[in-house]
């Protein structure tokens, strides 16, 4: 005992003893660190550091009080024990004697007593003592105890340290992560922070606006200080004004030092509770249990039921939580923005709340949001189409609940009740009742009082007519409508509280942490498939089928401003565990909606393998697996057996049950070009590629293991494995090479019949009899097949048969078109040695034309006009794809860079993501965008700068040539082709495989060639032919030999005709018959005229014609031929009519012949002969040299045409008869502007043109051609009192009538003409107006009947009076009258006049006829007459042909239906409806339909007003005005 006390009483790191404080001396106590561990004082001092103390045996760390170190705990123990041994130490009684004072004199009594004590105190100190010795072996053994714990613990801890210190660094890491990832994201919204600085970025708009005004005005003023004359156009002062105007103190700039409110903050407190839960150290018994109280709502945390609190009161600066939204685990950062002068509005329900860094401001903490993680699984609340619609989270389904409880708890206290004094404000929150008795939040957003026609912002509870609301939790908006038999208050107040509640401030303190759980939301991308009709029920009936009473799963793929761009995604209904069905894509495919942009597809699929083709000349089996026609059908070699290893193995693996799938491989939306595999008629699946989508989720497939196209359901297609694409496709397209149609065209009915009997799914043995080209049937022969060898030649039996022509090496078009000229002789052994090959041999990068192109086979890449096409040959094909690959390999990896483009320069050109040859169509300056042709295609496109490089020297040329049509010209007369004419080229061309032939090979572009190709019934025709048999071109037509007769020439007129003879390729050769009279001997055929050469340019020179003869002064008739543009007036006397007459005859017997095209010195031509669009000359002179075309005058008609030079001869013809037009000019009057406008020019054309008019000339010009000075009139009308009365002139004064001046003249022209005039003089008979009934005095009721509805106000109604179909005029209905002269119609004369107003009678749907009103004619081609049916109030538009005169008794008959309009009520100021009507946009289609309803029963009217317009008031049975529904539901307010 004694040798352990010195161990436990000495301090273990200094090895001094403890001693007690005695009198004035400190003791050495020992002191007890956090950790359990003692040490002396002067020990612990020296380790003091910042008010810490480590350890010296475990460096645990502990907090020193203020007092520092002799602040510390004592160990009591120790201190007993010093204590202890300091009472054990006290000496015994001495033996030495005591020295005794004398005591006092006591009694007996008193002695026995201190006795007794003294033996007492004995006994006491021998019981302590034992005790001490006791609690000596006590202790001995427990520090034994001690000891032994004290080394297992230390090995149990470092064992569970070295674990612990792995998962503490382990969930530090991830929360860092969470921290990090947070840090990113908040740094990534910095991005659009200058979205907050609104005055700066407002100034910097005010800075820009004035700098470009300025500009503008310094632009101004130079052009005008350059050039003076344009001061009066450009007011001089207002520039001068913008120029001088000072800049300074005119922008304060002290926005720029402005700062926003956002803040971000790190909340320690909550920081250090967040951390509490997710790095929980505590016993994993404890987590198990927190873990299942969270999962069961029944028990929480502790340390999860501290709740922040609200903000106080009157607070504008709301705690918005930055918390990421991928992770609950992050610590809670805090960003507070102070919104001043805060407006009511909606609850938020986009982005902002389906973002969980926003949502988790206002969840409440009692909730396990930090050990939970969002799922994207919603519910859609509430659909108003495909692009707006509110969902929930699935996971906030219990907070929901919650939430409701809680709503519900609030309501059912009194002091929600709304009282008297009680408003209702328009944005304030309250408790609303829905359909389903349950309550729950909403925003109030419009309120209407009862006596007011409008929304008010603020109402009293009181005298609340209806309410418009918005769910917060829900996403409907609805109105509420406050209904109540009495209007007394108390009644109201019932009422409104059966609806309505007010949310009290503990409430809204409560309920402020739960977020609105409505999420507005639409399908990104997604837009109706029929624009001008916007959404249809039939889309969004389908998209709630599909997302209604299910879960969906939300992908995010942006935000709006106000909702949230997202993609829904279901499980199938037959597969639970497969992908999802992508809701946008399944609303485009059933063609409800379509997508905005297309689709981009991260890969390309995956396609299959073309056929291999047979040897050419190698016997070979086959199975004919598909037969169109005997040039169109496909075989499957059988040479091996792989075709029925993949057949076998499709078998098995699609016919396999669902549970043995490895994942659902249903198309949905299938994809153009996209390979699959689809069932048969067979019922087995074949490998498949969809060639089209014709709708009704249907596609078409080509089956290329078969060559069959079919159109199969949706639901017969399956997603193909890729193990599937490693064999290339069975089916090969064959033709038969030996045999053609009887017509060279197209194979009859009964040939393919015939070929189908005898190959069809039969085994037979093929012979290649060529290489097939690249897209197209492969040559081959045909013969019966069995098991001793070949048999027949299928193709002989059908020309034996005579269903086909034998080919006999032969091509077919060689006979099939007479337009194609037969080669050289020279020139057959070329043509044949070029049949034989394939392609060319070496590659070129530029195209390189055979000496002649005959049967060429071609591809048209680009259509500009009949006269400008580009063509690829097919057989450069190779060319074209080595150029491709060659370009690929030269600029894929370069950067672009900078050059200066100039025009003509080639490039290489990133087009569509090939690269491309390119030929820049102009210098690139400024802009950034380029417009090149594309070498090999001839198109033209628009590129970026960034999209061009340099193209490498050796790959410069073009594989494309340019052609034009030959032997056609453009109808009408015109020198360009008409867009009809493009159009149509271009439909049947573009990307169509033709056959070319040129006459002669040259390097003149474009190259005149003759093109064919198959027409849309699939019959081979010549695109030049087609053009013409459509009427939209005209033959070039041969030249013909001038005919010489003993009229002698000039030798310069005696050279035309042979000059026309030789007209160059654009002509045809003519025949022997063709020769001229001079030489009647010379048979022989002509010889082929030499080329046109374009290298000489004839030197002539002509006149004018004579000028015309002027009339005298007076009254004559004239014939108007032509009105010019200026408005002169081209007029022929009438003997200048009868030399007409015999002028044309005389200028087509001097020219028999067709223009030709040859170069003149047209500067110095002036008279000429014009070939008119309808093949016949004219005299005519020359005004003004446009290029390639003349401006041309006809000097006898007058009218001013553009031709090309080919059609003008320099040639005077009939030069002793002079100009038979007269120009004329009207006589006092003076066009709008100086001028004849073009209006009033189409006037004069329409009044005169081809008429015979009375012309008086007042005045003769100076000049011989200049116009004359005359006054004309029409009909008796003076032509220029006409152009005034019309608003197109001004009369400088007044003309005496011309009836005056003609009245001796008049008659004896008219004595020279013998004119009938019976029956012209009949007119049309005058009408009246149709008869209104007579409606009873204002104010009395009367019972009516509704006709026809145009808007909800506006309607035509019948009064019930007497009999339903209106009065009796003699005996007889007006049903009646209808009926008789219905079936007399023919006898009914049609309608000749069409004043607007005017009874008629029209034909109607049912073929009968009604009475009608002209209201307006809305067009002129075809003439269209807008229509009223006086009877139903109902419109119509109608031809002139199905419209008869109006007979006199009908008008006796009152019209049955009255236009009103319908008092009490008017279209809503807002209107939240969809659908609007058309041609009244306040109205929606709702409240019309309702309207209709609310028509049909018994209806009262009283008349309210009778001008300006019929107003009535309708009433139903009950005496309730009409619209009262209308009103209450919120389609219409009261007026």
């Amino acid at each position: 005992m004694e040798s352990e006390l010195p161990r436990a009483t000495a301090c273990s790191l200094c090895g001094e003893p403890y001693t007690l404080p005695e009198d004035d001396v400190d003791g050495n106590l020992p002191r007890m660190l956090l950790c359990g561990h003692i040490y002396c004082c002067p020990c612990l001092r020296p380790l003091e550091q910042d008010n810490v103390i480590t350890c010296p045996e475990c460096q645990v760390e502990s907090q020193l009080p203020e007092a520092g170190v002799d602040g510390l705990s004592e160990d009591c123990r120790i201190i007993g024990l010093l204590y202890t041994a300091k009472m054990n130490k006290r000496p015994h009684r001495s033996s030495r004697p005591r020295i005794r004072e004398p005591l006092p004199q006591i009694g007996p009594r008193f002695r026995k007593e201190a006795s007794n004590h003294c033996a007492d105190l004995q006994k006491f100190e021998q019981k302590v003592d034992e005790a001490l010795m006791r609690a000596a072996e006590n202790l001995v053994q427990l520090e034994n105890i001690q000891e032994t714990l004290k080394t297992g613990m230390s090995t149990q801890v470092e064992k569970e340290k070295s674990r612990l210190q792995s998962e503490i660094i382990q969930a530090t890491s991830k929360a860092i992560h969470c921290i990090q990832k947070w840090k990113d994201s908040r740094l990534e919204e910095l991005s659009t922070l200058e979205s907050y600085f609104i005055q700066t970025k407002s100034l910097m708009e005010q800075v820009e606006e004035r700098v470009s005004s300025l500009q503008l005005a310094m632009q101004k003023a130079k052009e005008v200080r350059r050039v003076k004359f344009l001061e009066k156009y450009c007011p001089l002062e207002k520039v001068l004004e913008t120029l001088q105007a000072p800049v300074e103190n005119q922008f304060d700039l002290i926005c720029i030092s402005e700062v926003t409110e956002l803040r971000c903050a790190l909340n320690s407190h909550t920081v250090d509770e967040s951390l509490t839960i997710v790095l929980d150290f505590s016993n994993k018994n404890d987590i198990k249990q927190s873990e299942s109280a969270q999962c069961s709502g029944t028990s929480q945390p502790k340390a999860l039921c501290s709740s922040r609190s609200p903000s106080p009161p009157g607070s504008s600066s709301p705690n918005l939580s930055c918390r990421g939204s991928t992770s609950d685990l992050a610590p809670d950062i805090i960003i507070e923005e102070v919104v001043e002068d805060q407006q009511v509005s909606l609850p938020p329900t986009g982005p902002q709340l389906a973002n969980e860094k926003t949502r988790s401001r206002r969840r409440k903490t009692l909730t396990t949001r930090y050990t939970r993680t969002v799922t994207p699984w919603v519910v859609v609340t509430h659909v108003v189409n495909p692009n707006h619609f509110y969902v929930q989270y699935v996971a906030e389904k219990k907070e929901g609940e919650l939430l409701s409880k809680k709503i519900t708890m609030f309501c059912s206290k009194p002091i929600s009740l709304l009282c008297a004094r009680h408003t209702l404000d328009t944005g304030s929150l309250i408790f609303v009742k829905y359909e389903d008795g349950l309550w729950h939040r909403a925003r109030v957003v419009a309120v209407s009082q009862a006596g007011c026609t409008g929304t008010v912002k603020c109402c009293p509870v009181p005298q609340i007519a209806s309410v418009q609301v918005f769910f917060i939790d829900t996403g409907l908006t609805t109105a509420i409508t406050i209904k109540s038999e009495d209007r007394d208050s108390e009644t109201l107040l019932t009422a409104v509280n059966n609806y309505l509640r007010r949310v009290v401030d503990l409430a809204k303190a409560e309920l402020d942490s739960f977020a609105p759980q409505a999420i507005r939301c639409g399908l990104k991308d997604l837009i109706p498939y029929d624009l001008t009709k916007g959404w249809t029920k039939e889309a969004q009936v389908e998209f709630r089928s599909i997302v209604n009473a299910t879960t969906v799963k939300m992908q995010t793929l942006g935000q709006d401003k106000d909702s949230l761009l997202v993609d829904l995604k279901k499980v199938p209904a037959n597969r639970a565990s497969g992908p999802h069905i992508s809701v946008r894509e399944h609303l485009v495919f059933i063609e409800v909606a379509r997508f905005y942009a297309p689709m981009i597809v991260s890969k390309k699929p995956l396609l299959y393998y073309p056929p291999v083709s047979p040897r050419t000349h190698a016997e070979l089996n086959a199975v004919v697996s598909y037969i169109h026609t005997p040039g169109d059908f496909y075989i499957q070699l059988v040479d091996n057996m792989e075709s029925l290893l993949l057949s076998d193995k499709l078998q098995k693996f699609y016919n396999a049950p669902p549970e043995c799938e490895e994942e659902n491989l249903f198309i949905y939306c299938p994809v153009m070009g996209d390979a699959c595999v689809a069932l048969f008629e067979d019922q087995m699946w074949y490998r498949a590629q969809i060639t089209g989508q014709p709708g009704g989720r249907r596609v078409e497939v080509v089956y290329v293991d078969l060559g069959r196209k079919k159109i199969l359901p949706v639901t017969d297609l399956r997603k193909i494995k890729d193990e599937f694409f490693t064999l290339p496709a069975m089916a090969l397209h064959c033709c038969l090479s030996d045999v053609v149609p009887l017509d060279g065209k197209n194979w009859s009915e009964a040939c393919s019949s015939r070929f189908i009997s005898l190959a069809n799914q039969k085994l037979v043995t093929i012979l290649a009899t060529a290489k097939g080209p690249r897209h197209g049937p492969v040559p081959v022969k045909l013969f019966e097949s069995s098991l001793n060898g070949p048999l027949d030649n299928i193709g002989q039996k059908l020309v034996e048969e005579e269903l086909a022509c034998s080919r006999d090496g032969s091509s077919l078009l060689d006979c099939e078109d007479c337009t194609m000229w037969d080669p050289p002789l020279e020139s057959d052994e070329a043509n044949a040695a070029g049949d034989n090959n394939d392609g060319p041999s070496e590659f070129q990068p530029k195209l390189q034309l055979p000496a002649l192109l005959k049967e060429v086979k071609v591809r048209v890449s680009h259509v500009n006009s009949p006269s400008s096409f580009y063509v690829q040959l097919i057989k450069y094909d190779p060319w074209l794809q080595r150029v491709y690959e060659l370009l690929k390999q030269a600029c894929a990896h370069r950067e672009p860079e900078l050059v200066l483009w100039q025009e003509d320069m080639y490039c290489a050109a990133h087009i569509n993501g090939v690269w491309e040859r390119a030929q820049l169509c102009a210098d690139v300056l400024s802009d950034d965008i380029a417009e090149v042709i594309r070498c090999d295609h001839g198109n033209k496109v628009k590129l970026h700068m960034s999209g061009l490089l340099p193209l490498p020297p050796e790959l410069v040329g073009s594989l494309a040539l340019e052609c034009t049509l030959c032997n056609i010209r453009p109808a009408g007369g015109r020198s360009t082709w008409t867009a009809t004419a493009c159009d149509f080229i271009s439909l049947h061309l573009s990307g169509a495989s033709a056959i070319l032939a040129a006459k002669e090979v040259s390097e003149e572009r474009p190259l005149a060639v003759t093109l064919s190709c198959s027409n849309t019934m699939g019959q081979f025709v010549c695109i030049a032919d087609s053009l013409v048999s459509h009427g939209l071109a005209l033959r070039e037509r041969r030249p013909v030999s001038d005919v010489a007769g003993p009229k002698t020439e000039s030798p310069e007129d005696a050279d035309v005709p042979e000059s026309r003879t030789r007209d160059g390729p654009d002509c045809e050769k003519q025949s022997s018959a063709s020769t001229t009279f001079n030489n009647p001997t010379n048979s022989a055929p002509r010889p082929k005229p030499p080329p046109r050469c374009f290298g000489t340019t004839e030197m002539i020179q002509t006149p004018l014609y004579r000028a015309p003869e002027l009339p005298c002064p007076g009254h004559l008739l004239m014939t108007v031929s032509a009105i010019g543009e200026d408005g002169t007036i081209y007029a022929r006397t009438t003997n200048a009519e009868r030399q007409l007459e015999q002028l044309k005859k005389t200028i087509q017997q001097s020219m028999k012949c067709n223009p030709c095209q040859k170069k003149y010195t047209w500067k110095s031509v002036q008279g000429c002969v014009i070939y008119g669009p309808d093949m016949l000359w004219y005299r005519g002179q020359r005004l003004e040299v446009l290029g390639g075309h003349l401006k041309v005058q006809y000097i006898d008609y007058g009218h001013v045409e553009s031709i090309p030079v080919v059609h003008v001869h320099p040639r005077l013809l009939s030069e002793d008869v002079p100009q038979l037009c007269v120009p004329c000019q009207l006589q006092g009057i003076v066009p709008v502007g100086g001028r004849w406008q073009r209006d009033a020019v189409a006037l004069l054309t329409e009044l005169l043109l081809n008429r015979c008019v009375d012309v008086n000339i007042m005045e003769l010009p100076v000049g011989p051609r200049e116009p004359l000075t005359v006054e004309v009139f029409v009909n008796g009308l003076s032509l220029s009192t006409i152009m005034s009365e019309n608003k197109h002139g001004t009369l400088e004064q007044m003309f005496p009538s011309p009836l005056r001046t003609s009245e001796l003249s008049t008659p004896a022209i008219l004595d020279d003409w013998d004119i009938d005039i019976e029956g012209l003089l009949e007119e049309e008979q005058l009408l009246g107006s149709f008869i209104y009934p007579e409606l009873p005095p204002e104010g009395e009721d009367f019972p009516v009947r509704v006709k026809h509805l145009w808007t909800p106000n506006e309607l035509f109604l019948w009064p019930l009076e007497g009999a339903s179909n209106g009065p009796e005029i003699n005996g007889e209905s007006l049903d009646d009258a209808l009926n008789r002269i219905n079936a007399a119609i023919d006898l009914v004369p049609p309608l000749s006049s069409f004043p607007r107003g005017g009874p008629c009678l029209a034909e109607y749907s049912d073929g009968k006829y009604y009475r009608a009103m002209i209201m307006d004619i809305i067009s002129l081609d075809p003439v269209l007459v807008l229509l009223q049916h006086v009877d139903y109030g109902s419109d119509d538009t109608l031809t002139t042909a199905k419209l008869r005169q109006m007979p006199r008794e009908l008008l006796l008959f009152p019209t049955l239906a009255l236009k009103v309009k319908v008092a009490g009520f008017k279209a809503p100021s807002e209107n939240r409806q969809e659908h609007m009507l058309p041609y009244s946009p306040a109205w929606s289609v709702q409240a019309a339909l309702d309207m209709i309803d609310l028509l049909h029963g018994h209806v009262t009217a009283s008349v309210v007003a009778r001008e300006p317009e019929l107003t009535v008031r309708l009433y139903h049975e009950d005496g309730q005005p009409v619209h009262t529904p209308l009103v209450s539901s919120g389609l219409a307010e009261l007026d």
